[in-house]
């Protein structure tokens, strides 16, 4: 709805419409909440003893893992669908043509999904119930919101754009927007450019980083399970519910 409002409307003298700016930066912030819902699962995994069925197989931690970031990308992934695929009916100046736009797309999707959820995984190994997710939740959408998403970064004050500059939002949004806006554009980013080199080396160092560390607490916190832990989670659930 923001998008189809603001379409008309124009960044600066003469810039670019803001809708045109908000749609790419809004599939970045899909990729990004892949880290709430990974936070999600994990929470509601370890209280019902997934986690801990996980632990008793060989290897059972780092596939996990695997297999988390592959269905909550399936799921990322259908929902960009349905909103590129309106997107580009509604919203002027964007381009997807050639094949430098879809190896853009290819490798933001791909580092920026492995970052996000990676991440989700080592915060969410933190929360011992799904009770606690939406305390994490805010801080993750207080950073989508500073990320340049839903309006130019360069507008925002300069120690919002270093803090933003460190996570991998900012860089998802700026990734995108390199891969579906004319390059004429760029003008309204920090630098007057896509930066997409170090957009890559950001968004690479978080996927690195998080596939080794995420493993490593993950099976800390899977060895701190126990079938008498879960059953004492699932019968405060149920006082809960009852």
């Amino acid at each position: 709805m923001a998008i189809y409002l603001l379409r008309e409307r124009d960044f600066g003298s003469g810039g670019p419409q803001l809708g045109t700016l908000i749609l790419p930066g809004a599939l970045g912030m899909f990729i990004a909440l892949g880290m709430v819902l990974v936070i999600q699962y994990l929470a509601a995994d370890r209280e019902d003893g997934t986690l801990l069925r996980a632990k008793a197989t060989p290897d059972g931690i780092p596939g996990y893992l695997i297999g988390k970031i592959v269905t909550v990308s399936g799921s990322i992934l259908a929902y960009l669908a349905i909103i590129v695929i309106p997107g580009l009916l509604l919203v002027d100046g964007l381009q997807l043509h050639g094949i430098n736009s879809w190896l853009t797309i290819a490798w933001v999707l791909i580092l920026g999904l492995v970052a996000t959820q990676a991440l989700g995984a080592i915060v969410g190994s933190l929360i011992s119930s799904p009770r606690g997710v939406g305390y994490v939740s805010l801080p993750v959408i207080a950073l989508i919101a500073i990320s340049g998403i839903f309006y130019p970064i360069s507008a925002l004050p300069e120690w919002i754009q270093r803090t933003a500059e460190v996570f991998p939002m900012y860089w998802l949004g700026l990734g995108m927007r390199s891969a579906l806006l004319p390059d004429s554009a760029a003008v309204i980013e920090l630098t007057g450019s896509w930066r997409q080199l170090e957009a890559a080396v950001v968004l690479g160092v978080w996927a690195d980083t998080g596939l080794l560390i995420a493993p490593v607490v993950l099976g800390r916190m899977a060895r701190r399970e126990s079938g008498s832990r879960v059953a004492g989670r699932r019968e405060r659930a149920m006082r809960t519910v009852v």
